[in-house]
């Protein structure tokens, strides 16, 4: 099934260098609508989220440039990309010299997507299809950073990706978010790093230009 999705996924969209990280190329769609309608197509089920596989989100365009511009804050270090639909953000991190790097996503198609963008861009990034938030057994420290992208969207999935990096962050994990300022974004448990002007795709966003800021989840006592 894999080579399947493979097929579909470049068909369905062009690679193209990410505007706010030109050094990256990323698999993209030029439109939200047709992919999403082909997508549901292809699994043969409706009202599917969008696939957000296909699109170079703000939040993580903005963690990407971070971490390239700052390469020592990753290098040598065992990084996770939660919730990584493109693989950007792991990209960009195997780029500053992370390994292992880990992409999660509970999308199948991701696996597909990171496949090619990682070929694009030659680095190694290894890939699960699973939803970690639901591991709620006391965290061991298997990661030295977790990174999230453009996560805080909607209320259900914004609590349990906070509690479960709150988890990690009290076993001394780093976490890093780059967010637009979606609706469910703690800002009360987040110290700004940087901030970004990132070109977006109005067809997914209210503006071409959306402002970004990189964050650090402050660690609360285990």
């Amino acid at each position: 099934m894999i080579s399947d999705r493979k097929a579909f996924v470049r068909a369905n969209t062009r690679l193209k260098p990410v505007p706010h990280v030109p050094e990256i190329m990323l698999h993209v769609a030029d439109e939200a609508v047709p992919i999403w309608r082909k997508t549901e197509d292809e699994l043969d089920a409706m009202g599917l989220p969008p696939p957000y596989w296909a699109f170079a989100w703000a939040g993580g365009q903005a963690l990407a440039r971070y971490v390239l511009d700052q390469p020592e804050i990753v290098s040598g270090k065992r990084v996770l990309d939660l919730a990584s639909g493109s693989g950007l953000v792991a990209i960009a991190a195997a780029r500053a010299g992370a390994a292992p790097v880990i992409a999660v996503d509970i999308d199948a198609f991701t696996e597909a997507a990171i496949s090619l963008n990682t070929e694009a861009n030659d680095v190694y990034v290894e890939i699960i299809v699973r939803d970690l938030l639901d591991d709620l057994a006391p965290p061991t420290p298997r990661y030295d950073m977790i990174l999230v992208g453009d996560l805080f969207y909607e209320r259900d999935t914004a609590a349990r990706a906070l509690a479960f990096l709150e988890r990690h962050a009290a076993i001394g994990t780093l976490v890093l978010i780059g967010d637009p300022g979606r609706a469910y974004l703690p800002k009360d448990r987040l110290t700004w790093l940087a901030e970004y002007s990132v070109p977006v795709t109005r067809d997914l966003e209210d503006h071409d230009i959306k402002r970004t800021a990189v964050w650090l989840l402050s660690s609360l006592s285990p």
